[in-house]
């Protein structure tokens, strides 16, 4: 819902604009809509990316020279900066840790999960679509895959990311939440809230994507089943397709690691047990 009332006759923008202590002229910036090559070029980065998350910008830039892509290193870090790749190229400006006070251990070394609620993995992905892209936060339980709770937003807004720990912790509290090191989870809001509910925070080593192992082969799941095959022609088709997707993928999906049990299987059965 927008704050500023367009077709007020008594009370000008400029008056709106200076009681919400808003630049007038910001009210009509109207956003200039990616070209047809940079989405195309976040889209195939996102592939290279899902398929090897320990790739670097270097790598990712190799790979598209050698696809016949045109374009230089900076310019693949700075969309990956964009698309929200921390864990793996900590760049200047989305990735910086709110606070080095913020960082916190990787707890999880040869710790297995072994009931529901044990370990919880958050992290963030890129959704494609046909014409630009959105975001997708997730919260993970280790021991059963199953996810807790979940986001779809069209930036990368620390509110998506409360709002999906917020709905977790409504649900259930972890022991431990295991991210990585990027500006979401190093911020104030979100280590308070776990805080809150005295959850022990765990932290990804930099640029070791893969110590959020379990999250990570969610998203290889969800992009090679579901968002890959499909075309998402707005940010609602995504919204409605994902929901969809990732409702079968938790109560229908048969997954072998769990013994051919669907991730609410899993989850609920061992909440019962214990």
């Amino acid at each position: 819902m927008s704050l500023i009332d367009w077709e007020d006759k008594e009370l000008p923008l400029s008056t709106q604009a200076r009681l919400l202590h808003l630049n007038r002229s910001s009210l009509y910036y109207q956003p200039r809509p990616p070209s047809a090559e940079e989405v195309a070029l976040k889209h195939r980065i996102d592939e290279i990316f899902t398929q090897c998350p320990f790739y670097g910008y270097r790598r990712i830039a190799e790979q598209l020279h050698r696809e016949g892509r045109s374009v230089n290193k900076k310019t693949v870090a700075k969309y990956m900066q964009e698309m929200g790749l921390m864990a793996i190229f900590p760049g200047p400006n989305l990735s910086k840790r709110a606070h080095q006070a913020a960082i916190f251990p990787y707890l999880l070394r040869n710790l297995k999960a072994e009931v529901p609620d044990h370990i919880w993995g958050v992290d963030i992905t890129y959704i494609r679509l046909r014409a630009g892209w959105m975001f997708l936060v997730a919260v993970l339980d280790w021991y059963s895959r199953y996810i807790v709770s979940w986001e779809l937003d069209q930036s990368l807004r620390q509110d998506f990311v409360l709002l999906a720990m917020h709905n977790a912790l409504k649900h259930a509290t972890p022991q431990i939440c295991n991210c990585d090191q990027g500006s979401h989870f190093t911020s104030t809001s979100y280590i308070n809230l776990l805080k809150e509910y005295e959850v022990r925070i765990s932290m990804d080593g930099k640029g070791r994507a893969l110590d959020n192992i379990f999250t990570e082969c969610l998203w290889r799941t969800v992009k090679y089943e579901e968002v890959y095959v499909k075309d998402y022609d707005s940010p609602r088709t995504a919204r409605r397709e994902l929901s969809r997707y990732l409702r079968f993928y938790n109560e229908e999906r048969l997954h072998q690691a769990l013994d051919y049990q669907t991730p609410a299987e899993r989850y609920f059965s061992g909440k019962r047990s214990t």
